[in-house]
């Protein structure tokens, strides 16, 4: 008998899903940041924080089925215990120290507590829905996981520019431990009868991915989206705040994509449930390079404010807000639908596994997209202090003056003229990947016909 579409959803899902609200206000509370916290507190060069951020925000992405591994063997809320012990000791300690061996250190104990988190949430969603409603269960996920990460990143300017960017950190920390107690004496163990994998079968299913032509093929797709969708933590933040000032509010902007989200990730997966998942996502690849294009645009209104509303806007903010809104609503059309077809394509009992190396699209994008962003800025929209005389730069060290606000007009001009270049780079990515969608939709499509035709 087929089982019919629900929303109802048993006990376990939702309890994951609140645990993920605490987890994602807390890591976009201090992502939205981190490249600013890297280079303004700790020291690192443009470059060398893509470097680091993009190492780490990799690593994220690419050990969670191998935790999920350990997981298997101390279970669901021992887990959970264990990712939150370590989220909260590791934003804490980098909110107290900024030396860059530290805190290479402590970014290393993030990455261990974030990567026990994802193997037991996405999991969590794959084994307690059914085909029937796993579109709708991914959809409602990703309505949640937005709703944490606008509410962390809510907070976020008040804190940095109030009482200290590092104290960010401490935000996090809360947030992770407020999982923590949550995890203890609210989460209830969920049944995990069944056969553990190894890390020898966690690499086994990693080979078989590799193997999967359509799997890595099209997920090398899907990296080309992700590599844009990241500039909204490796590039937007220090790009905003360089050319309108210290006083600028990019973590405000960046909401703008988790609020398109949150409203139409429902609407839309539930519009596009009659297609298949890999039209859904054209659909929303073809509105990336327009989501470039529009952060590029700036440069046409000038230099003046905007009216929108009865409220005056600088053209580098509006078209930041047009182009990440643009990219919300592509990620409507992608990543739910990307998310239900891998885990359509895993083994029976691998689900879970499988699951965990969806995200090597992002594990890919940003090595790409965190070590472009470095090497881009640092060549059209440079780190001020590099720019100040040895005199100006004596104020910012021993006065603690803000650095961007002593270039003079002169300076600005020579050395940001061109910061808008940085996005035609993006929307070239976005261009190659969606035409390559469009290819691989037609010659899968033609794959499956003769299929059926030979049946």
């Amino acid at each position: 008998m087929e089982r019919k579409e629900s929303w109802k959803f048993p006990r376990a899902f939702w309890v994951a899903n609140i645990v993920e609200l605490f987890e994602r206000a807390a890591y976009y509370g201090f992502f939205i940041v981190l490249t600013l916290y890297l280079t303004d507190i700790v020291g690192f060069t443009d470059k060398e924080t893509g470097i680091v951020a993009g190492i780490f925000f990799a690593g994220i992405y690419f050990l969670p089925p191998f935790v999920g591994a350990i997981v298997d063997k101390i279970g669901f809320k021992n887990g959970l215990i264990v990712a939150f012990s370590l989220l909260t000791i590791g934003y804490f300690f980098l909110g107290l120290f900024d030396s860059k061996i530290l805190v290479i250190f402590f970014l290393i104990i993030l990455l261990i507590g974030a990567s026990f988190v994802k193997p037991l949430i996405t999991g969590t969603v794959a084994k307690v829905t059914t085909e029937a409603n796993r579109a709708r269960a991914y959809s409602l996920f990703y309505w949640v996981v937005n709703i944490g990460a606008f509410s962390g990143k809510t907070f976020v300017p008040y804190i940095r520019q109030g009482i200290g960017l590092e104290y960010v950190n401490f935000f996090s920390s809360a947030m992770s431990f407020c999982a923590l107690l949550f995890a203890i004496f609210v989460f209830k163990k969920v049944d995990n009868t069944h056969e553990g994998k190894s890390l020898k079968d966690v690499g086994r299913s990693l080979v078989k991915i590799f193997m999967a032509p359509r799997l890595i093929i099209l997920t090398l797709i899907v990296t080309g989206f992700w590599t844009i969708q990241h500039q909204l933590y490796a590039t937007m933040p220090k790009y905003v705040i360089r050319l309108l000032g210290e006083a600028a509010r990019p973590e405000w902007l960046a909401n703008v994509n988790p609020l398109v989200v949150v409203i139409f990730v429902v609407l839309i997966t539930q519009w596009m449930k009659k297609y298949t998942a890999v039209t859904s996502m054209l659909f929303g690849m073809i509105l990336m390079p327009f989501s470039a294009l529009a952060m590029a645009s700036s440069q046409a209104f000038g230099g003046g404010n905007i009216e929108i509303l009865g409220m005056f806007l600088h053209p580098v903010t509006l078209m930041m807000i047009v182009g990440i809104g643009i990219q919300g609503l592509a990620e409507c059309f992608i990543s739910p639908r990307f998310l239900e077809y891998f885990s359509l394509q895993a083994p029976k009992g691998e689900e879970g596994v499988y699951l965990g190396f969806s995200h090597l699209h992002s594990f890919f994008s940003a090595l790409i997209g965190f070590f472009m962003s470095g090497f881009l800025l640092d060549a059209y929209c440079p780190d001020p202090k590099t720019l100040l005389t040895s005199e100006q730069l004596s104020k910012v060290n021993l006065e603690g003056v803000d650095s961007g606000s002593l270039l003079t007009e002169a300076q600005r001009a020579t050395h940001y003229g061109d910061a808008h270049v940085i996005w035609y780079y993006f929307v070239a990515i976005g261009l190659t990947a969606a035409v390559g969608l469009f290819i691989f939709r037609l010659v899968t499509q033609r794959i499956d016909a003769r299929k059926v035709a030979k049946a």
